[in-house]
């Protein structure tokens, strides 16, 4: 909790394990029991953190601790934040519904800002993930923010911002990105292939970000294959900001009492494959 105060995140998360995907009711049980004790200690050493550090400004956090008789690590010392950071609790309990109720209930009791599923997309079949989405999303508390942790391609993120989900963290985007993908509103696209060689198109024609206006699919393969890390950046550039317009997508169709039908529309092009 101190690195997360010093680093003066908006929000901070609470302790957690992450239980494989396929852990038996036995093992999850003792991965939730360990978060939820965690959650605890989280909670008491936030609420700690945030007191003395919008308490005293800028002045050294550590300080205020050791006036206390705590004892406070180095990183502490930075963390005088002069505004409230948000903690949000961890809902664990791996592919199993009860421990995932039972999580889900105590770690509301404890009390956050808001709440995050964790422990999914590591090693579960998809049908498994979503299932857990639909059960526990609408039992999250409807006036706190619902977080989805490690979620996920586009196409996840529509089906969990249909089943109840706010917010979605991934690697996806820099990670596919470096290694020479690009995410487009026709499906993914491999840059490596050589069917790109002397594509004059940009990376997407559908997208306005500062790569797909300035950029060709060409020269951004020429990019890759000279071992330029130029390529990596600009396609990490592209997925960003696809991912951001995606989610302004969502929005506007939520707000506008639209997003059945945009989900329908979107979900048909991802699938129609790029030309």
């Amino acid at each position: 909790m101190e690195v997360q105060a010093a680093l003066g995140a908006e929000i901070a998360m609470a302790f957690d394990e992450c239980a494989p995907g396929e852990a038996s009711q036995e093992e999850a049980r003792r991965s939730m029991e360990l978060t939820l004790r965690w959650a605890i200690r989280s909670r008491e050493a936030f609420d700690r953190l945030q007191g003395y550090g919008t308490a005293r400004g800028s002045e050294r956090v550590s300080d205020a601790l050791s006036v206390s008789g705590i004892e406070a690590g180095p990183l502490a010392a930075a963390s005088g934040s002069v505004f409230r950071q948000a903690l949000f609790g961890i809902v664990q309990g791996a592919s199993h519904l009860d421990l995932r109720r039972e999580s889900l209930e105590r770690t509301v009791e404890i009390g956050f800002d808001g709440y995050a599923i964790g422990g999914l997309s590591v090693g579960e079949e998809k049908p498994v993930m979503l299932e857990v989405i639909e059960a526990i999303a609408p039992r999250l508390p409807a006036e706190k923010p619902r977080y989805l942790m490690g979620i996920g391609t586009p196409e996840d993120l529509i089906e969990a911002v249909a089943r109840g989900m706010d917010m979605f963290d991934c690697v996806l985007p820099t990670r596919n990105g470096r290694n020479g993908q690009a995410f487009t509103s026709l499906g993914r696209l491999n840059i490596k292939n050589a069917r790109y060689a002397d594509d004059q198109r940009p990376v997407d024609e559908q997208c306005n970000c500062s790569v797909c206006q300035r950029h060709t699919r060409a020269f951004i393969r020429h990019l890759y294959q000279s071992g330029e890390m130029l390529a990596g950046i600009l396609l990490t550039h592209h997925n960003l900001a696809f991912f951001l317009d995606t989610m302004r997508r969502v929005r506007q169709a939520i707000r506008s009492g639209q997003f059945a039908k945009f989900r329908r529309e979107y979900t048909e092009q991802l699938s129609s494959g790029l030309g």
